[in-house]
């Protein structure tokens, strides 16, 4: 390790320091969603492009790993050919991160790691009265509206621009995050950790880029944007209860 040479260090008393402020970041600080923000959160996210009652934005990212012992290998290879976890996250209008899942391997869907996270699982309770903007990889639900893929209408269109610019905020979220923490930038190569430490890892980042947000610190200079986020695929579960709350929505706000 670099530090280890600057320093005269050895390299496992430098991995040993590492991870140990690695846990205590994790025990320290948290992120938690709070349903009794949304209104706030509706409020700042309405301010973008006037899309009413979204909670929040979700995604999915890859952050890239190094190659797993081979009885995991081929469960976290994802969709682009490399080693990586399928990380999980929703974020508010001010690019603050608000739930993450952060423990699925690279193959895995966005939309099964949804179904299957604890925040996932309360929205379809119904518990919430409002919606997360999640892009086509996840199906279109009561709490959680994707786009069109193919609008035709004048409304259509005015809906799929306010969701596309609304949604933006957790590329963005992302796109800040990676640029202050280059370890999880694919240019930069990849974590070198097992999968279990690397969870750590960007968990501890995720909650630093909080930290960072709750005191105001400047986002750092931008690097070049990583085309492991775009959706190259859709689902086809889109079920009728989500179509039509957003056929409904369509009609009485983007008319």
């Amino acid at each position: 390790m670099e530090i280890g040479d600057l320093h005269g260090v050895h390299e496992s008393s430098v991995s040993r320091s590492v991870h140990r402020t690695i846990r205590a970041i994790n025990n320290v600080l948290d992120i938690k969603f709070n349903p009794d923000a949304n209104k706030v959160r509706m409020q700042d996210f309405y301010k973008i492009a006037e899309f009413p009652c979204v909670i929040g934005a979700i995604d999915g990212t890859l952050i890239p790993i190094k190659r797993p012992p081979a009885d995991e290998e081929v469960a976290y290879v994802c969709r682009k050919g490399f080693h990586a976890i399928n990380v999980q996250a929703v974020c508010d209008a001010n690019l603050r991160f608000i739930n993450t899942v952060i423990r699925w391997p690279g193959s895995c869907h966005d939309s099964m790691i949804f179904s299957n996270s604890s925040l996932g699982q309360y929205l379809e309770l119904g518990n919430v009265d409002g919606w997360l903007l999640g892009d086509s990889g996840y199906p279109c639900r009561p709490w959680i509206l994707t786009p069109l893929l193919n609008p035709e209408s004048k409304s259509e269109v005015k809906y799929n621009s306010a969701h596309c610019k609304t949604r933006n905020t957790i590329e963005r979220a992302f796109g800040v995050l990676k640029s202050r923490f280059r370890c999880l930038h694919k240019s930069t190569g990849c974590l070198q950790f097992s999968p279990e430490k690397c969870n750590a890892v960007i968990m501890a980042a995720f909650k630093l880029h909080n930290f960072c947000k709750d005191n105001n610190l400047p986002d750092p200079p931008m690097i070049m944007s990583e085309t492991d986020n775009s959706t190259d695929y859709s689902v086809d579960t889109d079920l009728a209860d989500g179509v039509s709350i957003r056929r409904e929505l369509i009609a009485k706000r983007f008319s």
